[in-house]
């Protein structure tokens, strides 16, 4: 984090469309928190595409963060991992969520690489206000200007009521329509935040990474962004129509409302109806591609058509790309049992929780993961195995669809630094590298401190700023021949098609319609 107000300083004032904003300066960085790129959701609003913010006059103080879109319940998980990412965000949430922060180091025509935060959270939770993402250090040490979104989320910005009218037809997907308002927000402002509008990456981790593959592939976006970072949550398809209406329909049977009388239902009857009406769905057809309930809608409009399925979006040619993810994602899904979390797990449990995933493919993957690691516990060859069926799967078929495309390169990468905290269970997880792109390593706190771990911080965010610059990484691109990924660790290097014996396996097993 950047340390406190510099107070002798005089506040930061910039003017936008809608008015002028002041900031603070913290550290040598401008900071301005909460600012409006688009109108309250809420009432007559809610379902619809964005509107531009209502204008003010005078200055509106920017100094605080604001905008956290109602939430829809997150996973549970064990209470000793509630904060194990330093404070969450508490603030009220509301439909009036609209809002984006800024980090700069210096305003007027400097032209600076801009880099457009997306946060995570599967579309339906979350926030950009998280102290993990503060961007003090990450502007000032690298000269680049940062930007975080608040935008629609869960029932509010993915409920697809278009077969109930044409007035509606876009509020399957008015949660990534915020992120094109926000991105053009940015084209219009970016200059006077001492950033260049030519020069924008987007990037964005786990959920917030599925958010940067639905603006790859959306019309709308064309033209607002010039590179593409995915962390963790490379999305290969998103829900079909027929899907989003049955969740609709299920929505509406809860409620026990008609359409017209959504839009005046408090903001919390809505929420309570995200679960029920998610459990009333079957299964998806393909299950480790099709992640999203609540979440961007194929509706050959506003999105064409799957981002990645079955090849990387042309509308995207000219977008570099870095992707990848964590070497043990899975740890922190699979911590509230206890079998994984104190490490008990049986072999002959090991090869039943594989066959749930991989069905008749079950008996190799479980001999290989015996081969690849056979001092390994069965809860830590569960973790791995997992990983690459939960997460690594789609980061591969991105990297081959792009690369396939033989235009804009794809860069990939493997981060395997493993958290000493509580005994090392959490190994490389899920969320484990954020506050390493960000250099806030002194927010997650001290459990998961040991030496090395500055110095790959500085490594890692000076490698996403680098491609945000150029658009090229320091390894060699990914191509079906080499198949490269750089492991990001204390002693870094490249390997080639890591876990090449079993990815072709999971790919089938991925794209079996079940």
């Amino acid at each position: 984090m950047g340390g406190d107000v510099d107070v002798r300083v005089e506040a930061p004032v910039v003017e936008t469309a809608s008015g002028r904003v002041a900031g603070h300066t913290v550290d040598g960085v401008h900071v301005f928190k909460g600012i409006p790129y688009g109108a309250s959701t809420g009432g007559a609003n809610r379902f619809m595409p964005p509107r531009k913010p209502e204008p003010w006059s005078g200055v509106r103080e920017a100094i605080d963060y604001a905008g956290r879109s109602p939430q829809a319940p997150a996973a549970a998980q064990r209470p000793e991992l509630a904060t194990v990412w330093g404070p969450v965000d508490t603030l009220p949430v509301g439909e009036d969520c609209l809002t984006l922060h800024v980090w700069t180091p210096g305003l007027g025509n400097a032209k600076r690489p801009v880099l457009v935060w997306l946060h995570g959270g599967a579309f339906s939770y979350g926030s950009a206000n998280s102290p993990r993402y503060d961007s003090v250090r990450l502007a000032r040490r690298n000269d680049v200007v940062v930007v975080a979104v608040n935008h629609r989320l869960n029932i509010f910005g993915h409920l697809d009521l278009s077969a109930h009218g044409e007035q509606f037809a876009q509020s399957g997907n008015a949660g990534i329509l915020d992120l094109v308002a926000a991105l053009e927000w940015v084209r219009e402002h970016a200059a006077r935040f001492g950033g260049d509008p030519r020069n924008v990456t987007i990037f964005g981790q786990s959920g917030g990474g599925g958010k940067v593959c639905a603006l790859l592939a959306m019309p709308a976006a064309r033209g607002l962004f010039h590179k593409a970072i995915v962390q963790s949550g490379a999305s290969v398809r998103f829900a079909e129509r027929e899907r989003t209406t049955r969740l609709a329909d299920a929505v509406l049977k809860y409620l026990g409302v008609s359409v017209d009388q959504l839009a005046a239902l408090p903001l919390e009857r809505l929420q309570e109806a995200v679960v029920p009406a998610q459990a009333a769905l079957p299964r998806p057809s393909l299950p480790l591609l099709d992640r999203y309930n609540f979440g961007p809608v194929v509706d050959g409009s506003v999105l064409p058509a799957h981002p990645f399925d079955p090849a990387a979006p042309a509308i995207s040619d000219d977008i570099p790309i870095l992707v990848g993810g964590t070497k043990d994602e899975s740890a922190i899904f699979l911590a509230p049992d206890d079998a994984v979390w104190n490490r008990t797990l049986s072999e002959d449990q090991f090869g039943k929780r594989i066959a749930a995933v991989a069905g008749d493919a079950a008996p190799e993957l479980v001999a290989y993961y015996g081969r690849r690691d056979p001092a390994a516990s069965p809860a830590d060859r569960l973790i791995t195995a997992l990983t690459m069926s939960n997460f690594t799967v789609r980061s591969n078929m991105l990297a081959e669809r792009k690369a396939a495309r033989g235009k804009a390169p794809v860069w990939v990468y493997d981060f395997a630094w493993e958290s000493p905290a509580f005994d090392g269970r959490l190994k490389s997880c899920h969320s484990v590298e954020v506050p390493f792109v960000f250099d806030t390593l002194d927010v997650i706190g001290e459990r998961h401190r040991k030496a090395g771990a500055q110095a790959l911080a500085d490594r890692v965010s000076q490698t996403w700023v680098a491609f945000a610059a150029t658009g090229k990484a320091e390894w060699p691109a990914y191509t079906a021949d080499s198949r490269s990924v750089m492991v990001f660790d204390d002693e870094s290097k490249v390997v080639d098609d890591p876990d090449g014996e079993v990815r072709p396996l999971w790919s089938k097993v991925a794209n079996e319609r079940r």
